[in-house]
């Protein structure tokens, strides 16, 4: 009985499904997903949830070493779970270890050191990346299955190459879901973005569109390195592998070129103005919504904070807790402020800890940011956590850790919606000053609501653009009439050398010309004149 009622509800859901795909501007469409971990996932499920519910299937590609990404039952996504060559141990280890170096270990006074350490991370970081994709595309039972599914698209994270791939071997379109890859190296040479450096900081310069002299030079010190020796040194094994597998010779930037969109996770609510081309979408913040109500508890708490309000802390999914030292140091100042403070925090309670402040394993950050009570949220920078602010207008204290986290504070203090300190220098005074301050001085909560309001003010909610292009490209088999020319030009083409050096040699060739008709003319005349006198 009980199954037959499951059966009922299957085929009601399935029906609905099939008049979904039948009112989609897109149709049924087959959506093939190469992922990645963490915050990277959970931002782009928001995008696979929205297509299944307008009647898309989706499968995602998963391995069994899988932090985050598992199959659900309860889900209508689909999972195709492959073998890895590693355990899901090993995958956590790497991503500790890098997290932990990039955050504890690299020498910021010294560029050369810093960025060739980053090199290094990355390199080691690619190995495991590399394992994944020969599991999948070495996987000659897997790819035939995949062959045979016929699918339309293929959404991947451009972080970790391997869609690029497999939409070669399959021979079906891509799009990509990226928020930037370092000095953004992929977007200029395989997307094509321009990036002036006079006013376009690069990624992990931590500068702003408002350079002095000194700082555009330091800028481009930073785009010839990423531009040349970063790519110099990083790309030749991914070359090799991905020409070995396609058995001719290409380049890992000719795949990533290939891409019919970019889906870029910020939007001018939060990046500096610069240059933009029409395959290159933002849709930050498209995991955004309104809040929802807290739990009972946590409820009677903050509505026990009275007219103080609260403080929302935490350090995202991949950093819940600190050392002993920095987190009493960190409790000691929290137990000083008037509000009420709800911290995401896994370690050892601090000694310090005051009783205005609650420890949570887990928060609802979208329902707390949402809350009428929060006055200021403590963040580590993450991309995903500041959207969530901006969308509810909450003022920040940033204290950024690794990767473009930041530059995401840069971002926000530049906009007057944050304070910035460095987790590993700041005093118990120091945190406590910069709490108080986003939390009086007016300024912040009016550039934090004047943010939320150009976020809101869209033609366009990001979730919807987002798959809009998707199933834009799946109805057109792509988005080739969006691509600059630029595409069919080598470097010295794109830049314009070939036509400085011409027009360079034709100045030459003329001053040559007319210095020696001059010289001609000289010389003639002092022989016309020396012939006269000795007449």
């Amino acid at each position: 009985m009980c199954s037959g009622r499951m059966s009922k509800k299957w085929i009601s859901v399935l029906l609905l499904l099939q008049l979904s795909c039948q009112f989609s501007p897109g149709g049924c469409g087959k959506v093939l997903v190469w992922p990645t971990e963490y915050s990277h996932w959970i931002n782009m499920k928001i995008i696979l949830d929205e297509l299944v519910q307008r009647g898309h299937e989706v499968t995602v590609l998963t391995s069994t070493a899988s932090i985050l990404i598992k199959a659900n039952t309860q889900s209508a996504i689909k999972f195709e779970i492959y073998p890895a060559s590693f355990t899901k141990e090993d995958l956590e280890f790497i991503f500790i270890k890098l997290i932990s170096k990039w955050t504890n270990d690299l020498p910021k006074d010294t560029f050369w050191t810093y960025f060739s350490l980053i090199q290094e991370m990355f390199w080691e970081t690619y190995d495991f990346i590399e394992k994944l994709c020969k599991d999948v595309v070495l996987n000659k039972k897997l790819m035939t299955k995949l062959q045979q599914e016929k699918f339309d698209v293929i959404l991947a994270d451009a972080i970790v190459p391997c869609g690029e791939l497999l939409a070669e071997l399959l021979e079906i379109p891509f799009v990509y879901s990226l928020r930037f890859f370092p000095g953004y190296v992929v977007e200029k040479q395989s997307g094509r973005l321009p990036f002036p450096p006079s006013y376009a900081p690069t990624i992990l310069s931590e500068l702003s569109d408002q350079m002095t002299f000194i700082e555009r030079v330091k800028n481009m010190v930073y785009v010839l390195y990423f531009d040349f020796w970063f790519q110099l040194y990083n790309q030749k094994k991914p070359d090799q592998f991905y020409s070995d597998v396609l058995g001719r010779p290409t380049t890992l930037f000719e795949l990533m070129g290939k891409a019919e969109m970019w889906l870029i996770r910020t939007y001018w609510d939060f990046e500096f103005p610069r240059p933009l081309l029409p395959h290159f979408e933002f849709v930050g913040g498209l995991h955004c919504k309104p809040a929802k109500p807290l739990p009972k508890e946590m409820e009677q708490f903050v509505q026990s904070s009275g007219e103080d309000g609260i403080v929302v802390f935490s350090l995202g999914s991949m950093v819940s807790n600190l050392t002993e030292e920095k987190a009493n140091m960190i409790a000691s100042a929290l137990a000083q402020v008037p509000q009420k403070v709800i911290w995401r925090y896994e370690g050892k309670k601090p000694d310090t800890l005051g009783p205005n402040t609650r420890l949570y394993k887990w928060i609802p950050q979208n329902d707390l940011l949402g809350h009428p009570k929060t006055k200021a949220f403590v963040t580590h920078g993450g991309v995903n956590g500041i959207y969530e602010a901006i969308y509810h207008g909450i003022p920040m204290v940033g204290l950024p850790l690794f990767a473009d986290q930041p530059d995401n504070i840069v971002r926000m203090k530049k906009k007057g919606a944050a304070v910035r300190l460095d987790i590993k220098t700041m005093s118990s005074a120091d945190f406590l000053n910069a709490l108080k301050t986003v939390i009086n001085d007016p300024s912040y909560k009016e550039n934090a609501m004047k943010l939320s309001r150009i976020h809101h003010d869209q033609p366009m909610k990001p979730l919807d653009r987002a798959v809009f292009w998707i199933e834009f490209v799946m109805r057109h088999k792509g988005a080739k009439h969006l691509r600059p020319a630029s595409y069919n030009l080598n470097w010295f083409q794109y830049h314009s050398l070939d036509v400085i050096g011409f027009l360079l040699a034709c100045v030459a060739t003329a001053i040559l010309v007319v210095t020696k008709c001059v010289l001609f003319c000289c010389r003639k005349f002092t022989k016309t004149g020396k012939k006269d006198k000795r007449e």
